[in-house]
């Protein structure tokens, strides 16, 4: 144990630093739209803007929720510019993101806060819901909690599938649903409903009520049900309304749609992201502790979750995790991008902390060595968008309208928490 002990004091140290010195830094100096309000997050590998500051509720409400949940790891003199950061990107969702007429927040602004594109996306109401939840704990801001909560009611309204269960995810101005086929009105996705679940954890948090615990146990509990293969632990991508798997494909809207590749997938199959795999796992749990309900009918698949991933989607050469891979048989896209593996820092050690197997804990350590040595451009002080196998860069840039503080910031504070508790 002392052994243990000694990697862990040693992995806490190099975390703290990279979180306090290099990625809270990063984005205080850099991302508040001085101008217009909101945050500007196209940063190229030098840290340098690089885009016209499109701004998307996902991203925007991410930062807004970096701000609001790493303030205890900020540098002390540094924290009274961290809450001003949170509560003006709380104010640009609540006062621009947000629609008058029909409710909800658009997807898309441009830089002055004109209307890009007006969708209501199930993904985008949620993270706005997360953000201003978390902004509304930090810093005890009750108009944000209330937007929070209109923002969930709309989502029972409009969104909510009373047939089927789970929730429509595209959804256009109106709230009338996207056309079919590459708009996706006619899916229902693994990734917005594991996310539904991030969301309603953090407003049952902030909030309290009944109704939002309640909502949080369906839609874990629909997941679970209907959205992961238990008895081998993987996710499924993609389904019709009614559940039934379907062949992933690139749907618009989304980061697989937009994202800047190297490798790709030319047919659609019945693919798996070990990333979100590992991902959900400790979401779950978390879900499970907030709600402090019975352990017993998810305990079992919350482990076969990272196993899968060791056992098919893991690079014991290098360590880390490959980008997608086809189910329980073989990966696909040996690419690495930053998102998968800053998850699976938390999604292993959270493994460690529940089940005290070394396997967990030696995945997290060699990931981290991978994401310190690689990922992380430590001169500039945030991490690499996509490498290939070995580490070599492919898309280095430091930010885009999909990459801010959320993936790197959340796993370094969360493998931080863990290691106080373990230690």
């Amino acid at each position: 144990m002392s052994d243990v002990k000694a990697r862990l004091a040693a992995a806490q140290k190099e975390i703290k630093s990279c979180l306090s010195d290099k990625v809270i830094p990063f984005w205080l100096t850099r991302s508040v739209d001085e101008k217009y309000g909101g945050y500007l997050t196209n940063f190229d590998e030098n840290g340098e803007f690089n885009g016209n500051g499109t701004k998307y509720v996902v991203t925007q409400s991410r930062m807004v929720w970096g701000f609001s949940n790493l303030l205890e790891f900020a540098a002390e003199e540094s924290k009274m510019a961290m809450e001003e950061a949170a509560r003006q990107g709380a104010h640009f969702l609540m006062n621009e993101f947000w629609d008058d007429k029909n409710g909800g927040y658009f997807w898309q602004l441009n830089r002055d806060g004109s209307v890009a594109d007006p969708a209501k996306l199930v993904y985008g109401e949620g993270f706005a819901i997360y953000a201003l939840s978390e902004y509304a704990h930090t810093y005890k801001d009750k108009e944000a909690l209330a937007f929070a909560e209109k923002g969930f009611d709309l989502l029972q309204c409009y969104a909510a599938d009373t047939l089927r269960g789970g929730y429509y995810e595209n959804l256009e101005n109106d709230w009338s649903p996207s056309p079919a086929g590459a708009y996706a009105g006619d899916r229902k996705s693994l990734d917005i409903h594991m996310h539904l679940v991030e969301t309603f954890t953090t407003l049952y948090k902030a909030s309290g009520k009944e109704i939002h615990g309640r909502k949080l146990k369906e839609v874990l509990d629909l997941v679970f049900s209907h959205m992961i293969n238990q008895e081998k632990g993987y996710g499924y991508n993609q389904f019709d309304l009614s559940f039934n798997q379907l062949p992933a494909i690139n749907i618009m809207r989304t980061w697989n749609a937009e994202r800047d590749t190297n490798e790709v997938i030319e047919e659609p199959t019945n693919t798996t992201s070990y990333g979100h795999n590992v991902e959900l796992s400790w979401l779950a749990d978390l879900a499970i502790k907030t709600l402090d309900c019975d352990r017993t009918p998810y305990e079992e698949t919350l482990r076969k979750l990272l196993d899968h991933a060791l056992s098919y989607g893991y690079d014991y050469e290098n360590g880390g995790v490959f980008r997608d891979g086809i189910a329980d048989q073989s990966v696909l896209v040996y690419d690495k991008e930053w998102w998968q593996n800053f998850e699976v820092l938390t999604g292993f050690l959270n493994g460690y902390v529940l089940y005290k197997d070394e396997r967990y804990l030696d995945a997290f350590l060699q990931t981290w060595d991978f994401v310190r040595d690689h990922f992380m451009n430590m001169e500039v002080g945030e991490s690499r968008q996509l490498l290939q196998k070995d580490g070599t860069p492919i898309v280095a840039d430091m930010g885009n309208p999909w990459k801010g503080i959320y993936h790197t910031g959340r796993a370094l504070g969360e493998c931080l928490r863990r290691i106080e508790v373990l230690i």
